[in-house]
């Protein structure tokens, strides 16, 4: 095979100077990898690479549009086309490259090959029946996957977790409401909750159907959800409350369902402004579609075309396969791009980088959204993920571009300054109880929710974490705020609560223990903390100990499921470049990883400055879902680099 790295090709002397050493090899790849990041800048000035995920966004779009009787059979053909691609040798699907088979994903697959016109006798069928049957059948699913099933009646409304639309009728002040759920939960609940109460139902041809998924057959009885054997738990109390609601909804006991259904659809209907679809997240946005349609809006309602608009934008259709991205995530890419643009040494009034700083101050959210329910104190300023979604900005998002704006010099300085500022001020806002911060919502942490029934996404909280943390007192650094102040002191506690026996630190936006402990070095480096602290290099030591021998470092999704896998993978260029970043934070600038870390970017980026990633390091929800972005190969390398070749200057190596 033809080796096409930069280290083993030779580079023209005009492009990037001649490579006499490791010093000038690190400027040829920065240069490099810099020209090709400036390369996939949009006209507009921001950047936004894809963002892939599992195969089950092409089924859940052949399901939808079949249920909606809007099915393009070219379309169907070609998003099948893609399942396939995705097919394991044992016959499931899984959820991250290189993952096991997953019943959920499989059954998915299943179904919508077979809606697609696949037969039961079709080979790729055998094999998926197969191990769909090994993995305990249909009945093994999640929640939202038998809800979509029951849609086409091929699982039955009354075993599945009742999500009745009254939950939008609990005030805010009560133990449980809508807003004691995290936020993308809440947007994708509220719109279920109307398809739960109205039960559509779309007969599918028998052929089409998947009885033979049933392990010993088709039984009412068995797709119920088991009990918890102790007789006193969390589980089988609110397993108690659902089996009372079924109870009320066979008897038509339901005083308040017209007043619920109103609310819900209202406020469904007021977040649709100023977003690309609920949510801009591909799950709310199909199931606010499903939602109308059962609340008896036409196909050719104006909310209907924008919502099925703002859904297909999500679709990159190629000649022979179609994919669904999960969102779009141009505030996030362009920040990075921005922040790793500038570290690298381009000059913030280069037109290129004012065009961007222009493009995301823009994007700056002015109005009031969710987070206000929990944070009645805290006035708009934070930005969101996508193109549009203002009723939900995060922290994290904020935070980096924060961080990515020093790097910037708009022409209207003061226009700048005050957006950060209003930014900063919203995020010392957001700040949790505990010292930390979380991601869209303040002190949403109530862990017994997690044992409510249809809460089997393992997404139902959104509480802080270490990696945004880090983030944000790395960024509070570079606007002058250190660490004697009361807000930064209360997230030093936090982030030392949580580190791992190991001296890690669990990454819950990215993959895993190296994306969180990476994360956490640059923020305690930025805001002062001693690199000699014990707890610090403790952290530097796990990152050594975890090094793969060809000198990169790489973590696979599985770490989520089973902590002893955490830090091992095979190396990726962007946790790669984390695990040296964090290293660097550390001053770790004696002992031999950060060099082979350093090569091994060096040795597998290409004669066009780039590097392949087929594995996925970014993380929706843990043990669920998984994300890879394609721009973190680019972008998170070139940071990488460069603040090696910054410390190395300044150390006279």
């Amino acid at each position: 095979m033809e080796d096409t790295s930069l280290s083993s090709q030779p580079i023209p002397q005009t492009r990037f100077g001649k490579i006499d050493d490791l010093a000038s090899r690190v400027a040829a790849a920065i240069d490099g990898a810099r020209q090709l990041l400036f390369s996939h800048q949009h006209a507009d000035g921001y950047w936004c690479g894809e963002l892939e995920a599992d195969a089950t966004l092409e089924a859940d779009y052949i399901l939808l549009h079949s249920l909606l009787g809007t099915g393009l059979p070219e379309r169907f053909a070609k998003a099948a086309r893609y399942i396939l691609k995705h097919q394991n040798e044992d016959g499931g699907w899984s959820i991250y490259a290189g993952g096991p088979s997953n019943i959920s994903a499989s059954v998915k697959a299943y179904f919508s090959l077979k809606l697609a016109g696949y037969g039961v006798n079709d080979p790729a069928l055998k094999r998926a029946r197969k191990r769909i049957l090994e993995m305990g059948g249909v009945t093994e699913v999640n929640t939202f996957t038998k809800i979509y099933l029951c849609f086409f009646g091929q699982y039955d409304y009354d075993a599945v977790p009742a999500i009745p639309p009254e939950i939008v009728l609990f005030p805010n002040w009560f133990w449980f409401n809508i807003y004691e759920i995290s936020s993308w939960s809440r947007a994708i609940l509220v719109p279920l909750s109307i398809a739960y109460a109205k039960k559509p139902f779309k007969k599918v041809p028998d052929e089409m159907g998947i009885d033979e998924l049933f392990v010993g057959g088709k039984d009412l009885a068995r797709m119920h959800l088991r009990w918890d054997r102790k007789m006193v738990s969390w589980r089988n109390f609110f397993l108690s409350l659902d089996r009372l609601t079924h109870w009320f909804e066979r008897v038509h006991i339901r005083p308040l369902r017209s007043l619920a259904l109103k609310q819900a659809e209202n406020w469904m209907l007021e977040r649709f402004e100023m977003s690309d679809g609920l949510g801009a997240i591909f799950p709310s946005m199909m199931n606010s579609i499903i939602a109308m349609r059962c609340l008896g809006y036409s196909v050719d309602d104006p909310q209907v075309i924008r919502a099925l608009d703002e859904f297909e934008k999500l679709g990159i259709e190629e000649e022979d396969t179609f994919r669904m991205q999960p969102c779009k995530s141009p505030v996030w890419d362009t920040a990075y791009a921005l922040f790793a643009l500038g570290e690298s040494g381009v000059p913030g009034d280069d037109p290129r980088m004012v065009k961007c700083a222009d493009w995301i101050l823009q994007k700056q959210v002015r109005t009031a959204g969710d987070w206000k329910v929990k944070n009645k104190q805290g006035q708009p300023g934070g930005w969101y993920f996508e193109f549009n979604n203002e009723f939900y900005p995060d922290v994290d998002d904020s935070a980096m571009v924060c961080l990515a704006l020093t790097h910037a010099d708009h022409p209207n300085g003061r226009y700048q300054r005050e957006s950060v500022q209003r930014a900063i001020d919203w995020i010392f806002s957001m700040q949790c109880k505990n010292g930390g911060w979380a991601s869209f919502d303040k002190n949403n942490d109530r862990m017994v929710f997690q044992y409510v029934p249809f809460a089997d996404h393992n997404a139902m909280l959104d509480p802080a974490t270490v990696d945004i943390t880090g983030r944000i007192l790395e960024m509070l650094a570079a606007y002058g705020y250190d660490k004697n102040h009361k807000a930064v002191r209360k997230a030093l506690q936090f982030i030392r609560n949580e580190q791992q026996a190991d001296g890690s630190w669990f990454g819950r936006w990215g993959v895993n223990y190296l994306y969180g402990t990476a994360l956490v070095l640059r923020g305690l480096e930025a805001i002062g903390v001693d690199h000699h602290e014990p707890y610090v290099q403790q952290a530097a030591e796990w990152l050594r100990m975890v090094q793969n021998a060809d000198g990169g470092w790489g973590e696979s999704c599985g770490s989520y499921d089973d902590p002893n896998l955490k830090g091992i993978g095979p190396s990726t260029p962007s946790q790669t470049a984390w695990a040296i970043l964090g290293l660097l934070a550390a001053n770790d600038t004696r002992s031999d990883s950060v060099p082979r870390g350093i090569a091994y970017l060096l040795r597998t980026q290409k004669k066009d400055a780039s590097w392949d990633e087929p594995v996925y390091t970014g993380t929706g929800f843990p043990r669920v879902f998984y994300l890879m972005y394609h721009m973190y190969r680019q972008y998170f390398p070139l940071l990488a680099l460069t603040t090696y070749q910054k410390v190395t200057s300044e150390k006279g190596n």
